[in-house]
């Protein structure tokens, strides 16, 4: 099994290991393949030394990729094209190793800045359910006015385990253990269910709602609506026990 890189909009793949021909590190999409030109920049759009991360970008047109939006070219140019000069913008962050291995960080709304480090969602969740005691958890990304945002975690223990402070300390130990003192998690949060869609999947929108104590935004794709209420509700008692 291999992670790959590609877009609806690139056509094709377009950073992927080579059978036979590339040594493979677990979670790695290695290298762009043969004639794609791929990079991650910072916030200006200048490259970022190895190692490093930041964001994806494309600084050589492929013939499979997207030449623009049915009807509105405008929108394809302010989305694509426009953020960094001669740069495909894909919307994904990024990093590359000490070997020069890129590692695919998910959207950059799914990516956080703590302190100046960019940590993926995926990052921390994997390390989270890399705990014997927890079966599923979501991370988002949360305004703090020391470190710009902070990591909460909203998580569901497998059966046996209570949520207590003890483990929750536990839990923010074993991530900082995994990833580094950085990826610690401010806050977490037990919950017995996530906020999913019909389809599976976890709307962290609503959880970003819920820890920046905003409006929930639409909820009708949800399959449980009361879901996230309760999770509201929870989030808000704990919070208030802090305060």
């Amino acid at each position: 099994m291999v992670d790959t890189w590609w877009q609806t909009e690139t056509g094709a793949i377009m950073i992927s290991a080579l059978p036979g021909a590339t040594t493979l590190k677990p979670g790695s999409a290695t290298f762009p393949l043969p004639g794609i030109g791929a990079d991650i920049v910072d916030d200006r759009g200048n490259p970022v030394p190895v190692p490093g991360g930041g964001y994806l970008v494309l600084d050589r047109p492929w013939p499979s990729m997207l030449r623009g939006i049915w009807g509105d070219p405008e929108r394809y140019r302010d989305t694509y094209w426009n953020r960094y000069d001669g740069l495909y913008f894909a919307g994904d962050g990024a990093k590359r190793d000490e070997d020069g291995y890129f590692w695919l960080l998910g959207r950059v709304d799914d990516v956080m800045n703590v302190s100046g480090h960019r940590i993926s969602t995926t990052e921390v969740e994997s390390a989270l359910v890399g705990h014997e005691a927890v079966a599923e958890a979501a991370v988002v990304g949360r305004s703090d006015a020391t470190t710009g945002q902070a990591i909460g975690a909203f998580v569901i223990l497998r059966a046996g385990n209570e949520p207590t402070e003890s483990l929750a300390q536990e839990l923010r130990d074993h991530v900082a253990h995994v990833i580094g003192p950085i990826a610690k998690p401010k806050t977490i949060l037990f919950t017995e269910e996530l906020p999913k869609t019909r389809s599976g999947k976890i709307m962290r929108r609503l959880l970003r709602n819920v820890a920046e104590a905003e409006e929930l935004g639409d909820t009708t794709t949800l399959a449980d609506p009361s879901v996230v209420e309760g999770i509201k509700a929870r989030f808000l008692a704990q919070t208030d026990d802090e305060g």
